[in-house]
């Protein structure tokens, strides 16, 4: 296989949430090929620059993205094609130049205290390390104080925070408090999950808003813009 028809197949197999030779894809057909996993190392052998294929991932979650929106796929799908991706970059990571997968940023993301809901977060996370950021997730559970640390040292950007539970939106804002009482104005702070709107993320001080992992994306994309 040439340069051309590798990066190919490495996006078809992440679209169609194809991880490796044993899983058999969104279709159920592609047990026994090779999934996202061998053909990123076969991509490395071939000496295709980890860039290109930092590439094919932003490209292939943004195909996975509109389909999502079209409603063509669900939840589940976009979760497979998610977990192709981030099992991916544990792989692509070390082969990349220092600051060259965080060229859009550092997101630090987090569940936040007495809130152990981790899907939507996960996704965001894998979609936006696809998208080309540099992202820390600390997970679920995470107190405002470990938040604080982690920025301190992480020195993000941008800080996601979700919350899917009504009780824990006090926590939330709570965090983004900290955050502002902590001399980090200059960073921009998500929120998202069932419970949160619009209107909340304005009460509290965040800087944005998601209702969902696209919507997420659309809005950092445009708030970069005005950096």
């Amino acid at each position: 296989m040439n340069k051309e028809e590798i990066l190919k197949e490495l996006e078809h197999t992440i679209v169609m949430g194809h991880l490796d030779a044993d899983d058999e894809g969104f279709d159920g057909t592609m047990e026994g090929t090779p999934g996202t996993l061998e053909f990123v190392e076969k991509a490395l052998d071939e000496g295709i620059a980890p860039l290109e294929i930092l590439e094919i991932f932003r490209r292939s979650m943004e195909k996975v993205g509109k389909l999502f929106e079209l409603e063509e796929y669900n939840l589940a799908d976009m979760l497979a094609s998610a977990e192709c991706v981030g099992e991916a970059m544990d792989i692509l990571e070390p082969k990349l130049e220092v600051g060259s997968s965080s060229e859009k940023g550092k997101f630090l993301i987090a569940t936040v205290e007495g809130d152990l809901h981790d899907i939507g977060k996960n996704i965001v996370a894998t979609m936006l390390k696809g998208a080309g950021y540099q992202v820390k997730d600390l997970g679920i559970d995470v107190p405002g104080k470990d938040i604080l640390e982690a920025m301190r040292e992480f020195k993000p950007d941008f800080v996601g925070l979700s919350a899917l539970l009504s009780t824990t939106m006090i926590e939330m804002e709570q965090v983004v408090k900290l955050i502002r009482e902590n001399g980090f104005s200059d960073v921009k702070v998500f929120i998202g999950g069932a419970p949160t709107s619009k209107e909340f993320a304005k009460k509290i001080g965040a800087d944005q808003y998601c209702r969902d992992v696209m919507d997420a994306i659309h809005a950092l994309e445009k708030m970069r813009e005005t950096l």
